[in-house]
C-alpha cells in the first residue's frame, strides 16, 4: 500500500499493484530524460494540461525506479495499466504533486 505522506502513489501494472515514488535520484533521471529546463516546467505542463504521453511514461518509469523497481521505458511501453492511459496520467500527476508537497 502506498503512503501519500512519503510521496508514494499506487498503480496497478500488469495485474500487480506497484508503489511509485519520486526520489531525488529519480527526479534527476526524469529531468535528464525529458530534457526539461526545470522540474517546475514539468509541473506547469501538468497543471496546464499540456503534458504528452511521453511525459507520463517518463514520470511513471522514474516513479517505479524510485519505488525500487528495475524497469525500463521499454518495459512500460508493453505493460497493461489498470484504468488505461487516464489512470497512468493521474498517477503521474499525483507523483509530481506529492514529490513537492510540504506535510502540514
Amino acid at each position: 500500500m502506498a503512503n501519500p505522506w512519503t510521496g508514494e502513489v499506487a498503480l496497478t501494472i500488469d495485474g500487480k499493484q506497484r508503489v511509485l515514488k519520486l526520489t531525488l535520484g529519480a527526479l534527476a533521471e526524469l529531468e535528464q530524460e525529458l530534457q526539461a529546463g526545470s522540474l517546475v516546467e514539468l509541473v506547469q505542463r501538468f497543471e496546464g494540461g499540456a503534458y504528452s504521453s511521453g511525459d507520463v511514461l517518463a514520470l511513471l518509469v522514474a516513479g517505479l525506479r524510485g519505488g525500487g523497481a528495475q524497469v525500463t521505458r521499454d518495459d512500460l511501453l508493453h505493460a497493461e495499466i489498470a484504468g488505461g492511459p487516464m489512470a497512468g496520467a493521474k498517477a503521474a500527476a499525483e507523483l509530481l504533486a506529492r514529490a513537492f508537497m510540504v506535510p502540514e
